[in-house]
């Protein structure tokens, strides 16, 4: 279902700041209805802090929030009705099993059981978590873990449907069975914000999406407009002898639009990647390996964040 017009949620200016640090700094999006919406960023980047305000668990500092037409600031009970709120960690009562989890969850919604136990059924069907309704969770597997956690999320059928991290400690076999069926959400017509340092998983499941750093948005877009702004539609990855690297910035030059030396290779950053490569080898330029691939939303991430390691 196509994303709609209606604005679930708007942001202008908006900034959180703890005792003098700055978290997030004067940021500006909307999201719409029906739309999966994008976090990008380094750890410490400002993605959290943005999610807790949307969720109403962290007070707005300044500027201003709109989430689902109601101000945070005054309006966050009848808020949190209607939002689903998935954490970076798994909160599930260990003592309870699948189904009861679901359960003890709608009553603080106020969801009559004979609507909770239903529903509860269908959103186990729906997570592939049938068979297990009534083991205990501790010794599920992270993924369903996981994946019964975004289904005690949606007890309450939310309006808007936040992830922090979803995927984050999950093997890959696990994480393509929850973009499924976080795919699957958005195909209902959900409206869902995700927070994510995986560039594959925002480029499979997100509609929009900014990317963050050092607390301000620094680029925003569909994945695929991001790209091609930022980068070019193929990298030539190349590998030299150490022996080569001597002066070969020079060597390359003029091969690609963008080029980038980075301690155990080369990227070449070009329209044609195989043409680049047919003038490296017609420069007699040495290669120990060489790989064309088109660009991703790395990329686009590394060029705007940079390589340096974010403790």
């Amino acid at each position: 279902m196509p994303p709609g017009e209606e604005i679930l949620v708007h942001a202008r200016d908006l900034t959180k700041r703890f005792s003098g640090f700055t978290a997030v700094d004067r940021v500006n999006f909307d999201v719409r209805t029906g739309e999966a919406f994008g976090f990008l960023g380094p750890n410490g980047a400002g993605k959290t802090s943005t999610m807790k305000m949307i969720a109403c668990s962290s007070p707005v500092t300044d500027g201003d929030l709109s989430v689902i037409g109601m101000d945070p600031r005054t309006q966050a009970a009848q808020i949190k009705a209607r939002l689903g709120v998935v954490p970076q960690t798994d909160n599930l009562d260990a003592e309870l099993t699948v189904l009861e989890n679901l359960l003890m969850y709608a009553r603080y919604f106020d969801i009559p059981m004979s609507v909770a136990r239903p529903r509860a059924a269908d959103l186990l069907a729906f997570m592939q978590l049938s068979e297990r309704a009534k083991d205990q969770v501790e010794p599920l597997s992270g993924g369903m873990k996981r994946r019964l956690t975004i289904a005690r999320a949606l007890i309450n059928e939310p309006e808007l449907l936040i992830l922090d991290e979803p995927t984050t400690g999950l093997d890959p076999q696990a994480r393509h069975l929850l973009w499924e069926r976080l795919y699957r959400l958005k195909q209902r017509g959900a409206t869902l914000i995700i927070t994510t340092h995986y560039m594959d998983e925002a480029e499979q499941l997100c509609d929009r999406l900014v990317v963050m750093d050092k607390a301000k948005i620094v680029a925003e877009g569909s994945p695929r407009e991001l790209i091609e702004r930022y980068s070019t539609r193929e990298v030539l990855e190349l590998r030299v002898p150490e022996a080569v690297r001597a002066g070969l910035m020079e060597r390359l030059d003029g091969l690609a639009e963008r080029i980038e030396e980075l301690p155990d290779r080369y990227l070449l950053y070009a329209a044609d990647g195989e043409q680049a490569l047919e003038q490296v080898h017609a420069r007699e330029i040495p290669t120990e390996s060489a790989l064309v691939r088109r660009a991703t939303l790395e990329d686009v991430f590394l060029r705007l964040t940079g390589r340096s390691l974010v403790e």
